[in-house]
């Protein structure tokens, strides 16, 4: 019977052995998640919306008109995910009418928000 035990012993300790030589799980790990970047434009301004853009709040320019050949009605809404590649949630958004008039939102985290509304 001592056999079995030693024979448990040195297994039990064996395993020991070999769980302390496993690399422990860190949390410095860097993983990056992909952020939900769809955002829903609300046009609440009682015009049409002729162009929309949106940039990073670091890009010194606005980007291509995101509506491209369509336009936004008063009162209709669109989806936009911001996810081009870029980790940026920061972006500023600028609402253009026919008449070359513009509504501009500064800093919005697209990360968080789920809507915006012009105005």
């Amino acid at each position: 019977m001592s056999f079995h035990f030693k024979s448990f012993a040195l297994a039990a300790i064996a395993a020991t052995t070999l769980a302390a030589c496993q690399p422990a799980p860190t949390t410095t790990t860097t993983t990056v998640i992909a952020a939900n970047k769809n955002v829903q434009i609300q046009n609440n301004t009682g015009r049409t919306i002729w162009r929309f853009y949106g940039s990073p709040v670091n890009v010194n320019s606005w980007e291509e008109d995101i509506l491209g050949s369509d336009v936004l009605s008063a009162g209709r809404s669109v989806n936009v995910n911001f996810a081009d590649g870029r980790r940026d949630c920061n972006y500023d958004m600028r609402a253009e009418f026919q008449d070359g008039t513009a509504i501009v939102k500064n800093n919005i985290n697209v990360c968080r928000v789920s809507a915006v509304s012009f105005p």
